[in-house]
């Protein structure tokens, strides 16, 4: 015996037909996606369609456009602008500025180094180009010759421990094949992780009035980047020293330390904390900058992000405000 369901074969043609009168393409919509939009895609999407978004958004901490300036309960005038995100309740413990545009200085960094590991392998060997000539005054450089080389496992750990900034563009024209086109590839995955908030124009954060992200898309970004152990080993690494070699294969030894106060033992953390690891920046147009993965006396994780403090005690004065909010 042969059965049918009438009653679903009529709806499914009277919801075809009412499709071709309408047509999907005639929807409007009041908050189009944008990518240049001032609020990260995630805050649209939960706004507009909480089920909708559930996918993207279930595993992530999410602020509202409202979440805009302190909530009054920490004095952090000395910095412009901070973050606290505690990812196993995916709750916001607190958040001035979180959507506002900024320059990050080096914590660029964590990017470069999530494009690298997306996209390389530990031992892959990276040959230094005329790329990794920075002339700018000031700019922190490992002193990488043309035609250097060394492997991604030993770039990935000068750029983040050193924020060597020649190795920053040692490690993009190698795994983007050019510069341009591996900043191409850090703006696609920014956008990817619903952090469109960020344009980037370089892999090492040296300062650029279109090079920019927010407080917000910098925790999307890191919250990707401490999914990955060889990241995670490399923030939480004190020093590091290796062997690279020149063009004419003679070894060069470089040893560099950790640029993270907590790390190194100039700045302690509160007593129900445990920093993991993070990231520096610091540029005189960004000011005073960092980005911390800590964890409570249970194990939780959380990320805090202080940016443009006005000197690096007022930096870790600030992160330290920021940690004492997490509950032991």
């Amino acid at each position: 015996m042969k059965c049918t369901n009438k009653p679903k074969r009529t709806f499914a043609l009277l919801m075809a037909a009412a499709l071709a009168l309408t047509g999907c393409g005639n929807l409007e919509y009041t908050s189009p996606y944008q990518v240049n939009s001032g609020v990260s895609s995630i805050n649209v999407l939960m706004s507009e369609s909480e089920d909708r978004s559930r996918p993207f958004a279930s595993e992530l901490c999410v602020l509202t456009p409202e979440d805009l300036t302190g909530d009054g309960s920490l004095d952090l005038s000395t910095s412009e602008a901070a973050v606290l995100f505690d990812l196993s309740q995916k709750e916001v413990l607190y958040s001035k500025n979180a959507f506002t545009r900024m320059n990050p200085a080096s914590i660029t960094k964590i990017m470069t180094a999530l494009v690298a590991i997306e996209n390389g392998s530990m031992d892959q060997v990276l040959t230094a180009t005329e790329a990794v000539k920075i002339d700018e005054v000031g700019a922190q450089l490992a002193g990488v010759k043309v035609g250097d080389t060394m492997t991604l496992y030993q770039a990935l750990r000068i750029l983040l421990l050193y924020s060597a900034n020649d190795v920053a563009n040692m490690i993009a024209e190698n795994i983007g094949g050019s510069v341009d086109g591996f900043v191409d590839m850090m703006n696609r995955r920014a956008e990817e992780l619903g952090a469109t908030g960020t344009h980037f124009v370089n892999a090492h954060g040296l300062t650029d009035e279109n090079h920019y992200t927010t407080p917000y898309d910098l925790y999307l970004i890191f919250n990707q980047c401490i999914k990955y152990e060889d990241f995670n080993e490399i923030i939480s690494t004190t020093n590091y020293e290796t062997t690279y070699y020149d063009k004419n294969g003679i070894g060069v030894e470089i040893s560099v330390k950790n640029s993270n106060g907590y790390l190194r033992e100039r700045y302690t953390a509160p007593a129900n904390v445990t920093i993991i690891g993070g990231k520096t920046g610091t540029t005189q147009a960004a000011g005073h900058c960092l980005i911390i993965y800590s964890k409570n006396g249970s194990g939780n994780p959380y990320i805090s992000v202080v940016l443009k403090a006005e000197s690096t005690d007022a930096l870790y004065d600030d992160m330290n405000d920021l940690l004492q909010l997490i509950v032991p």
